[in-house]
């Protein structure tokens, strides 16, 4: 547990308070410089999706139109009421018309709902041509009555989104309406089974599924301006107890009355990754892009990390060299870059205000250039903040090109180097035993809800366990920079037909380094830079999973979400492998069973062997840029 001093409750409080002020602030510029109305944009199918539309009231000149399409409520309703502030105030004070829309199904609009609604593609996608609706139709439909109906309109569009509106925003750059002219996607939901929210490479994300779906998922019976509550029977303050006691993810559907949300029903009837994902996954047709994209994203997101690399991976090599497309990623929590100052996540912190450097220099400049003919387009391809060193870095390409794949070997007690193995005839693996009954939790702190700064949390207590293996270098003399993704790459002998696989990429603090955070010594702090789950059956495909032949030497090589961050001098580079990410990631069973329709009694005990030898290298290779 960490305890926390006085002065720095003192501390967040005063940060609290000028928060505050600044949405009172916000809030009275929105009021006192724009004109809201509500109005009901009809559909090519007839239905009709309510929008709130803030005009300057200064109308002796045209503005360009900025659209947020939503899920969560484009709340407050009523034209009387303001919403507090348009996420960055530059914008606002610069001039622009702000639209907000809930999406067909959602709130105050007409139609049925649809979580990540597939795209259907057309050649034309006008009104004449794509008679079918999707949520890029009812963006172009939206944009297409916005240039007829908001005053004042200079004929451009931007589009931008924070999470699930990132999806929408997506969904903008396939819209194929030319006005849409600057579309940017922030921790864009991007594909569900794979990389984003609900599952990791195929493992069920257990608290945010059952924490998200609890509420959202419920179907409301009509237009309504309240949201859903989600589950709230805890009745334990101890989200590890509650889960373990909670069982097999069949035991959701009746015990908190999971089954009656129609979603979480289509999670667990499509336990691999079939053609109905497959459709949820807007990667493959970002193709062919007119706007220009700016895809955004946190180091350190718990939810979309994996959406925001893999949508600027998508646009740059599905489109022209030429074609306007930049990565911007800063050591930020899901849409941190709009929420905090971005100046530290729990006990880590960057040395700067690193969200008003985004807004302001970055995404300021991005819409006036392409919305207003202002400025100059000098952003580079990426905007990287690199941890560990706390810059802002640029690149003309993303992985950078100077990047050398090096791979860091798993070595006899403990240790982690770039040299390859020797022979160890005496112990050639290492092992543990991954038992369901008492999975590896993937923090310390006794909490409920999912936190966000388990993303740079301490490891040290993961390390003690004897379910955890740990490699580590010796103390660095010079400086390993890491920009790109990481992979595993895990030779493992198993005694079951199963088991998940957890890697995580540490940055271990010198011993003699001063100073304390929120209670905790920095002196040794095990620095979480990133962890990934891999569910072991997927490892040769998410299509048609395999399960391990029983004590048979067997590969696992995965991805994690790419890394910006230095490890100094000083520092050792550590590597944590485990086989549970508890309750964050749901427990396998370590058989090879349907894990949603497993019961109670199907999960057992497995060890785990890892092999070292010179012929079974497991380790994990890095992206270090080269100076």
């Amino acid at each position: 547990m960490k305890f926390f001093p006085i002065h720095f409750f003192a501390f967040f409080v005063a940060l609290s308070l000028e928060a505050q002020n600044q949405i009172q602030l916000d809030s009275a510029f929105i009021r006192d410089n724009f004109i809201k109305r509500e109005v009901m944009i009809p559909m090519r199918d007839g239905k009709q999706l309510f929008t709130s539309i803030y005009s300057p009231k200064d109308q002796s000149k045209p503005y360009p139109i900025i659209l947020r399409r939503t899920p969560y409520s484009c709340s407050p309703y009523g034209t009387g009421a303001f919403t507090t502030n348009f996420q960055n105030m530059n914008l606002a004070q610069a001039g622009y018309i702000f639209v907000f829309q809930d999406v067909r199904g959602r709130y105050m609009s007409e139609g049925d709902f649809v979580d990540v609604r597939p795209f259907i593609p057309t050649t034309d996608p006008s009104p004449k041509g794509k008679k079918q609706t999707d949520e890029s139709s009812d963006t172009y439909d939206t944009v297409d009555w916005l240039l007829k109906n908001a005053s004042n309109n200079n004929g451009r569009v931007g589009v931008m989104g924070i999470s699930y509106p990132g999806f929408y925003a997506t969904m903008a750059i396939l819209a194929g309406h030319p006005a849409i002219k600057a579309v940017s996607p922030q921790a864009p939901v991007t594909d569900w089974f794979v990389g984003d929210d609900f599952h990791h490479n195929g493992a069920f994300m257990l608290m945010d599924g059952f924490g998200f779906y609890s509420g959202f998922g419920k179907v409301r019976s009509k237009p309504t301006m309240d949201s859903q509550p989600g589950f709230s029977q805890w009745n334990t303050s101890d989200n590890y107890d509650f889960y373990l006691r909670a069982g097999a993810l069949r035991n959701f559907a009746t015990k908190y009355e999971m089954g009656k949300i129609p979603f979480w029903n289509d999670l667990m009837s499509h336990p691999n990754y079939d053609d109905w994902w497959k459709a949820r996954n807007p990667r493959p047709h970002l193709k062919n892009v007119m706007p220009a994209v700016m895809t955004v994203g946190g180091l350190f997101d718990a939810e979309d990390c994996w959406g925001a690399w893999n949508t600027y991976k998508a646009l740059e090599k599905q489109n022209p060299t030429t074609h306007p497309n930049t990565l911007v990623m800063g050591p930020w929590v899901h849409g941190g870059w709009a929420r905090t100052t971005g100046e530290r996540l729990g006990n880590v912190v960057f040395g700067q205000a690193t969200s008003d450097f985004y807004q302001r220099e970055i995404e300021f400049k991005f819409f006036e250039y392409y919305l207003k003919d202002q400025g100059k387009m000098d952003l580079p391809e990426a905007y990287i903040f690199e941890t560990g060193s706390n810059k802002w870095t640029t690149y003309d390409a993303w992985p950078p090109k100077n990047i050398e794949y090096q791979k860091f070997y798993f070595q006899p007690k403990g240790k982690l180097s770039a040299q390859k193995p020797a022979i160890d005839r005496q112990s050639p693996v290492d092992h543990y035993i991954s038992d369901p009954a008492k999975p590896v939790p993937y923090t310390e702190d006794i909490h409920l809800r999912r936190t966000r700064e388990y993303m740079t949390d301490d490891q040290r207590f993961a390390a003690r366990r004897p379910d955890v293996l740990v490699y580590q270098t010796d103390a660095l003399s010079n400086p390993i920079t890491v920009t790109g993704p990481v992979l595993a790459d895990l030779w493992v002998i198993l005694t079951t037909t199963d088991a998940d696989f957890v890697v995580k990429l540490i940055d271990v603090f010198p011993d003699t380094l001063q100073g304390v955070e929120n209670g905790v010594p920095l002196g040794g702090y095990q620095m979480l830079v990133r962890g990934e789950i891999f569910r072991g059956r997927y490892r040769n495909s998410y299509d048609n999973p395999n399960a391990f032949e029983p004590n048979l030497q067997t590969n696992v090589k995965f991805q994690l979400p790419d890394v910006a961050h230095t490890f100094l001098p000083g520092h050792k580079l550590m590597v944590q492998v485990q086989s549970s990410w508890f309750p964050l990631a749901d427990r396998n069973p370590q058989q090879f069973i349907n894990i949603y329709e497993a019961k109670d009694e199907d999960f057992v005990p497995c060890t785990v062997q890892m092999c070292r030898s010179p012929m079974l290298e497991s380790g994990v290779i890095l992206p270090v840029l080269k100076k």
